[in-house]
């Protein structure tokens, strides 16, 4: 079961193709500059620079990159942040909440497109229609979606009793952790939360969260969390441990339900946009915050089979997707 997409007619791509290369500067190279804990050739960047290309920014052409992925190592963040500084960029696009703050420690002319779980919340905008500084970008609202996860990972482990929340220390505060101990009080769960800040602690946080009892995770928003899903995958999967998790693509690779917005959708759909009207000249605070509009549940009952976990036929009828 999944939601049809409308693809656009090859006539009309070619026509919007057309357009978006006569919006760019004749002879102009456009210089971008990344830096995300995904690799450059992760799905949702490849999907990014189809639709780039799709607008007229085609690299090799008009358009080169200079890109850094810092994938676990946290600590290379500052590093990186200051090779692309110096490297005469157009824009830098920046995935997660700590690598934003650093860029925009480095730089306040360079434009800086930052997608992260709460652009306000953490302090890195003051408005979402009016972005302050030259930081514009993306919020997945995270905020309410890790709440929406945890109803509906009570409702997929009938008789829940006792769970846990894996969450990234550099990503989720503590206002947002504790709205999920009230609402799981309020359901009378008792929630247990496990803070980490490197790859190293996933495993061992999880085994914590085991050994409390809780049978059942709830794996916070965070690009970082994101970035090393396998780990925590291939743990809960060992522990029998059913788990929720931001992305649809990540139940798709194996983990027992997700729910939120694709993430290739927002890179396709909102980053790239956004870049364009950047790399044109538009100034980030011009720009408002985005948000995605697009929101998938999807059960792998494959995985929900191993675990051992009849889901309720209720939640699955809801699926956007089941994976049998």
């Amino acid at each position: 079961m999944r939601r049809r997409e409308f693809v656009p007619l090859l006539g009309g791509a070619i026509v919007i193709w057309a357009f978006g290369a006569m919006a760019q500067e004749p002879g102009r190279t456009y210089r971008l500059g990344g830096l995300s804990s995904s690799p450059r050739n992760g799905p949702h960047f490849v999907a990014m620079f189809d639709e780039l290309r799709r607008l007229g920014f085609i690299e090799g052409h008009n358009l080169t990159t200079d890109w850094r992925s810092y994938g676990p190592r946290i600590d290379l963040i500052p590093e990186f942040v200051a090779e692309l500084v110096k490297a005469n960029l157009d824009v830098i696009l920046v995935n997660g909440s700590a690598a934003i703050r650093a860029a925009q420690q480095a730089t306040k002319t360079i434009p800086i497109l930052g997608i992260t779980e709460d652009m306000v919340g953490s302090g890195l905008v003051n408005s979402m229609a009016r972005p302050n500084g030259n930081t514009t970008g993306v919020s997945i609202l995270a905020t309410e979606l890790d709440g929406k996860r945890q109803e509906i990972l009570i409702e997929a482990v009938p008789e829940l009793r006792r769970m846990a929340a894996l969450a990234d220390a550099n990503a989720t505060g503590s206002p947002q952790l504790q709205a999920l101990q009230d609402a799981a009080h309020a359901r009378k769960i008792e929630l247990s939360i496990h803070r980490i800040a490197s790859a190293e602690e996933i495993t061992a946080a999880i085994d914590a969260a085991k050994a409390s009892g809780a049978a059942a995770l709830n794996v916070l928003s965070s690009p970082f969390l994101y970035g090393n899903r396998q780990i925590v995958m291939q743990r809960v999967a060992a522990l029998r441990l059913p788990a929720i998790y931001q992305f649809p693509e990540e139940a798709e690779e194996g983990g027992f339900v997700a729910y939120g917005p694709r993430l290739v959708q927002i890179f396709r759909e909102l980053v790239a946009q956004q870049l364009v009207k950047l790399l044109r000249g538009a100034k980030p605070i011009d720009l408002p915050i985005e948000q995605p509009t697009k929101f998938e549940l999807v059960v792998n009952l494959k995985t929900a089979n191993a675990l051992g976990v009849t889901v309720p036929a209720t939640l699955v009828a809801r699926a956007d997707k089941v994976i049998e």
